[in-house]
């Protein structure tokens, strides 16, 4: 609650009964499931995750396929020193931000998300976790200089918000697919092309903000059943787009098991005063 600003006029937040309110009267109701909606406007179709893919995404995780991820994001933030606020933005289900806290035991998280469906699921996901839906591209509800960490696994890079929220040293750890990620499926199924930015491209359009410190890449591979592979594809972006090159038809024909590769690069840079 200490970080949380109001997004109407950005002065402190505090509880009053099942909704949080400000001192000017702005007042935002806490979600039964247990997360606040900050959000002021409309979401545009097509850029949430929609309940159908955080369910896939969050039966898909369940499988630890991306358990490799989670181990080098809690090194990153095991390295910040003794942390206590960890914001994970673009956090989805919650997933990678619960990882890292049952690993660090000192810290707090802050889940970020435009999808509601999603944050449902990051509210439970620990019992540490705050969940908030918010627009990463808009500033954000949180006060200057409180996190020790900011996460960014496979999400928007607003690096102002970044630089701002992060406290003097903090790390940011950006998370994006390898080059050889889920390759067998892009050949495959004619997915859309989601290998991530280069590292040093990364560290370059960060470059006003952040020094880089470091970056760590996990690699494996894995058979997958065709459900696992149906899931996978359809947690992503992919699933926006189920019309393109019949892929929707593709998913329902699979049958058998495929080998896949994960890949993940993570790169690691610290806020610059």
């Amino acid at each position: 609650m200490s970080a949380l600003r109001c997004s109407v006029c950005s002065a402190p937040l505090h509880p009053d009964g099942r909704s949080l309110r400000c001192v000017r009267r702005h007042s935002f109701d806490l979600a039964k499931q247990g997360y606040v909606n900050l959000l002021r406007a409309g979401v545009d179709a097509g850029t949430a995750d929609t309940s159908e893919m955080a369910a896939a995404r969050a039966d898909f995780l369940a499988t630890g396929r991306y358990a490799p991820l989670v181990d080098v994001l809690a090194r990153v933030v095991e390295a910040s020193g003794e942390p206590e606020f960890v914001v994970d933005a673009g956090a989805g289900t919650g997933y990678y931000l619960a990882g890292v806290l049952d690993r660090v035991a000192s810290a707090w998280g802050l889940a970020l998300d435009v999808s509601a469906p999603a944050l449902r699921r990051a509210a439970k996901a620990h019992p540490r976790i705050g969940a908030v839906v918010w627009n990463l591209w808009e500033p954000w509800p949180v006060a200057d200089g409180v996190a020790d960490v900011v996460l960014d696994v496979f999400a928007p890079r607003n690096t102002a918000e970044f630089h701002r929220v992060l406290r003097p040293g903090g790390l940011l750890a950006v998370a994006t697919p390898g080059a050889g990620h889920l390759r067998e499926l892009v050949t495959e199924l004619g997915l859309l092309d989601i290998a991530g930015d280069k590292t040093d491209r990364i560290a370059e359009s960060l470059g006003d903000h952040f020094e880089p410190v470091d970056v760590d890449t996990a690699s494996h591979t894995a058979e997958l059943d065709a459900d696992e592979v149906r899931k996978l594809v359809l947690m992503g972006p992919n699933a926006h787009h189920l019309h393109r090159g019949g892929l929707g038809a593709k998913l329902d024909a699979l049958t058998g098991a495929t080998e896949v590769t994960f890949e993940f690069d993570v790169s690691v840079l610290r806020r610059k005063e």
